[in-house]
């Protein structure tokens, strides 16, 4: 199809999905009941590292309502521990997360056992009464302790590096040889909880009778717990079914299958039941594994007239206490983007991950890509500050040209397509800047400055998606996509691309995902929905009219190649009569007696991922007297390919721009000394509300589609969490650099922190 005669995509039409939302007839995980349920509550360590002598459960099992408590010894042999994602190059120890904790505890949070009751108020109360005799041992609470491995957590794993990865390219030693001056910076950025508002929670009922498994679970998808589920407990996967109802929210959280599920399926294989369990938010922030945690030491070799020659990075990331599959995700993401958006000819970067006695973590929002783009924005702006350069003509003489792509960096990625320079551009014009970052206006008592930042990021993991049209007889048309929506409007951007290709009325669309019978699949995660989930549509749309035109040539009579369509109607050239619409030919079909419908499953595949990119600008303003940072604006100029509905993607850059705004911001998840988390709800722990969320905002796409696929379309669902957590903290600086603070300063920006920094310079 001609994508200048689109119809529907482009149009920012309203989310189909909400009307039943907002009428409150959606069903989510806790909304699902089955007869005979019984509840799980899990019994969590209470110290962050320690011995466990014994463990009571004598008063809790006789307690009003319960059926069993159980702990590791229950459970011994009937699963196999996962296996972490492993990378080309990435070294890692097999040190993964048992299934619940036996002899020893190492985070607090990390189940011990698990209480299953008729009603969950009954599992509650007996879980308190399990008795757990710790013997405490030492805590190693930060990556930097645990690098120097006076403490070792793990036999044989040498100064607790649970993972490592290095990769240079050939030509970096000299590179780095001929700069004119080398810029280093040291950054870091804490832990964060995902939060989402609605917690996670699964039921799982197993028939010991046949052998099969249905899971419902508050899931980014159904395939990852699915095979989970499959080489833990050694299921075929045609015996499991996973269905994903409607979840409210993830941001990376919900992948796979957490251990609660997994305590879930073996309670019920043992005790032939359905169980649920639904988390409470403060599970949730010591047991939902957490996000970033990452620090780097950062040298940008530079040539006399301000080209980049050269980077170098040491990255060091907190794990946490095990390797969950997903763990080495995000440092190795951030590993791989270490040159962002610009021409730098040679890199050598580092990655260690260590183990530490707190939550383990996995892929957050962005996962990676905001950790880099921090790193790598930061250092620029030192450069330019070095070299007495514009941070905007810095920027410009070193990024990428549209002759450039595809670009291959020297850490190994390809850049698939890409015009970097007129949204940065449109950034700065947006902005207003006066020039070395100054913002125009500045109020008494307060210091007021802008900064900017390219982001870059790949989408598309896994690089391939299902998907399934089918044209019914009844004049409905049925889509079904491995992608999985928690938020994102899936139904009815993928509703506006089939509508395109078909040529239908969009209300005839329905859209079904979440459900492992549905067919194979990925997920939904990495920013690949529309890049992978909309481009499997697109075939399957395309090969059901190729299908439809094979039966209209023998209806009408005619060479399949003198048949034209217009709309969902085909016709022979110059004879618009008669004719068949998809509807018809799909009822001619099905009552052919031959048994045939008018359908097509099939997937989209790309060679690699795709690269979306933008460029964010921030205005903040510092009160001298107090050290509170307000936020004044926040611009996000994205490129995404082809935008299918502006409405949604504006909704997702939105969304994400304040979780990337927080993370600058507000929020840290604080251990103390002895890996006891210390903000571990919402009323110590900095998610903001509406009251922080007053400033300014303004979002603008453009575009440049991927050559990968027909749609065009990248991905959008992170960039806001990329780009605006450097803008951010590039503006906090450049205020401070305003006040005479010559350090660096990271996230999160609180007041303490800023009043302290300005006061050092006061006592200078």
């Amino acid at each position: 199809m001609d994508k200048t005669a689109r119809k529907w995509v482009g149009q920012p039409l309203a989310r189909f999905e909400d009307d039943s939302l907002v009428r409150g007839q959606g069903k989510y995980l806790d909304d699902i009941n089955l007869d005979g349920q019984l509840h799980m509550r899990v019994v969590r360590s209470t110290a962050a590292r320690a011995t466990v002598n014994s463990i009571d459960t004598s008063h809790a099992s006789q307690t009003s309502g319960v059926i069993a408590v159980y702990t590791a010894q229950d459970f011994a042999g009937m699963y196999t521990p996962p296996a972490p994602m492993v990378g080309p190059g990435v070294d890692v120890r097999n040190v993964m997360m048992p299934l619940i904790a036996e002899r020893t505890v190492s985070f607090v949070g990390e189940p011990v056992a698990v209480v299953i009751a008729n009603s969950k108020a009954q599992a509650e109360d007996a879980s308190e009464m399990v008795e757990v005799d710790y013997e405490p041992l030492p805590a190693v609470v930060t990556p930097r302790a645990s690098l120097n491995g006076e403490e070792l957590l793990y036999e044989g794993v040498e100064n607790n590096v649970l993972m490592s990865l290095k990769r240079e390219s050939d030509n970096f030693e000299a590179l780095m040889s001929q700069a004119a001056r080398v810029v280093e910076g040291s950054f870091e950025l804490p832990r964060l909880v995902a939060a989402p508002m609605e917690p996670r929670g699964c039921l799982v009922s197993c028939d010991n009778n046949t052998g099969k498994v249905t899971l419902w679970a508050s899931s980014q998808d159904p395939h990852r717990p699915r095979a989970q589920l499959s080489h833990m407990f050694g299921i075929a996967p045609e015996l499991i079914r996973v269905i994903v109802p409607e979840v409210g929210g993830a941001f990376g959280s919900k992948g796979g299958s957490p251990q609660e599920y997994l305590l879930a399926y073996a309670s019920s294989k043992k005790l032939g039941y359905p169980i649920k369990w639904v988390e409470d938010r403060s599970e949730n922030f010591t047991s939902s594994y957490q996000g970033r945690g990452i620090s780097a030491v950062v040298r940008l070799g530079i040539d006399g007239e301000g080209r980049f020659l050269a980077i170098e990075a040491d990255l060091l990331a907190d794990l946490g206490a095990y390797l969950f599959p997903s763990t080495t995700v995000a440092p190795v993401t951030a590993a791989s983007l270490m040159t962002g958006a610009y021409r730098i000819p040679g890199a050598r970067v580092t990655l260690k991950g260590v183990a530490t006695n707190k939550v383990p973590t996995g892929p957050y929002r962005g996962a990676g890509r905001p950790e880099a783009c921090y790193f790598v924005e930061r250092i620029v702006e030192m450069a330019a500050q070095e070299t007495g350069l514009d941070p905007l003509e810095i920027r410009m003489r070193n990024i990428l040209l549209p002759e450039e792509f595809p670009y291959r960096t020297p850490l190994g990625q390809t850049y698939d397509s890409g015009n970097y320079a007129p949204a940065l551009e449109r950034v700065t014009e947006l902005l207003g800047r006066t020039g070395n970052g100054d913002a125009s206006s500045t109020g008494e008592g307060w210091v007021s400055a802008t900064g900017f930042a390219m982001s870059v990021e790949p989408a598309g993991a896994g690089f391939w998606e299902s998907g399934s049209v089918e044209v019914a007889g009844n004049g409905t048309v049925i889509a079904k996509s491995g992608s999985s929506a928690h938020g994102q409007g899936h139904k009815t951007s993928f509703a506006q691309i089939i509508a395109d290709e078909l040529g239908v009325d969009i209300e005839l669309i329905s859209v079904k995902q979440g459900d492992s019978d549905y067919g194979p699949g990925v997920g939904t995660f990495g920013s690949r929905s529309m890049l992978l989930g909309g481009e499997a549509l697109v075939l399957a749309s395309r090969e059901v009219k190729a299908m439809a035109a094979d039966w209209a040539a023998t209806q009408l009579e005619a060479s399949k190649e003198d048949l034209v369509w217009e709309g969902d109607t085909i016709h022979v050239q110059g004879s618009p009569e008669p004719n068949l619409t998809l509807f018809e030919i799909a009822r001619q079909m099905e009552e052919s007696g031959a048994g045939l419908k008018l359908e097509s499953k099939t997937r989209s595949d790309i060679p690699g991922a795709s690269f979306p990119f933008g460029a964010y600008g921030a205005e903040v303003a510092i009160d001298v007297s107090t050290g509170n940072v307000k936020l004044k604006r926040v611009i996000a100029v994205d490129d995404a390919g082809t935008i299918i509905n502006p409405l949604l993607a504006e909704g997702q850059i939105v969304g994400g721009t304040l979780q990337g705004v927080a993370s600058a911001l507000w929020e840290e998840m604080v251990y103390n000394e002895d890996g006891l988390p210390v903000t571990a709800s919402l009323l110590d722990y900095l998610v903001p509300s509406t009251a922080e969320s007053d400033f300014d905002s303004e979002n603008e796409f453009t575009s440049t589609p991927t050559p990968y696929t027909a749609l065009g379309a990248k991905g959008v669902g992170e960039s806001g969490t990329v780009g605006a957590l450097a803008a951010v903290a590039n503006a906090v600086n450049a205020c401070l650099g305003k006040l005479g603070f010559e350090g660096h300063l990271d996230p999160p920006y609180s007041p303490q922190k800023i009043w302290n920094s300005v006061g050092s310079v006061s006592k200078q």
